[in-house]
């Protein structure tokens, strides 16, 4: 049985991910900080397995890939889905922001990788990075959540090449605005209201949507599975059209 481990699955795309993997018979192993939710997550399915705490340095890491080993004995795919959006220009990112966006952005995947790559080269597997749009683009008041995204696709595709020839793949998927806690969040910095900012953002898009976290968990399900063999080192928008 196939087995995924995912970050960031507490809420919004990472737990979207979680019960799609698990419908479709994956055993999950679903990471994040908020064990309350987590459990809510689990509820829906016995296939999923929680892990609860802070992702913050290289051990951290490599204490959760060895627990997911420990739990299902094999590991066939990593979905790093963590993301922390801190708003703010060169002149408004505090130190604190920088490091903490950079950490949970662009650290912790690459600690979770180089510790899953082991066990990922021995089934074949593959590593998913939840990107952004603006890990492709550039978008304003979010310098540091910008530079991260941008090096999660290219760490993707430098990973991609390096072990293409052993048959562990590895992509990004680069979602626009998807109906997440964390894009509400935006709506204090355009000084809108919530429903208002959503209304802005769907009509920002040239299909006149928000994703829906759900929407980018098809697209990674796709990516971990066999009909995606000869897909690696792409960072795929999904953004509506954005991109065009």
């Amino acid at each position: 049985m196939n087995v995924v481990l995912i970050t960031g699955a507490s809420s919004g795309i990472g737990a979207a991910t979680a019960i799609e993997f698990a419908e479709a018979g994956w055993n999950v192993m679903a990471a994040g900080r908020h064990e309350g939710r987590l459990e809510e997550v689990a509820d829906v399915s016995d296939k999923i397995s929680t892990w609860a705490g802070d992702l913050e340095d290289s051990e951290d890491c490599d204490e959760l890939v060895a627990d997911t080993i420990d739990e299902f004995g094999a590991l066939d795919c990593l979905v790093n889905s963590a993301g922390i959006l801190p708003r703010g220009n060169a002149e408004e990112t505090g130190d604190d922001d920088w490091r903490d966006t950079m950490t949970i952005n662009l650290d912790v995947p690459f600690y979770l990788s180089r510790a899953a790559i082991p066990h990922l080269l021995a089934t074949d597997g593959s590593i998913i990075n939840i990107a952004s749009y603006w890990g492709l683009r550039a978008g304003p008041r979010a310098l540091a959540y910008c530079v991260s995204k941008g090096g999660l696709v290219q760490m993707t595709r430098a990973m991609a090449l390096d072990y293409a020839a052993e048959g562990l793949r590895v992509n990004a998927i680069c979602p626009g605005g998807v109906d997440t806690p964390m894009l509400a969040e935006g709506a204090d910095d355009a000084d809108l209201d919530v429903d208002g900012f959503l209304e802005m953002v769907a009509e920002a898009s040239p299909n006149k949507r928000i994703a829906d976290p759900i929407d980018i968990a098809a697209l990674a399900l796709f990516l971990a599975s066999d009909a995606a063999k000869h897909i690696t080192g792409t960072a795929i928008p999904i953004d509506g059209g954005l991109q065009a």
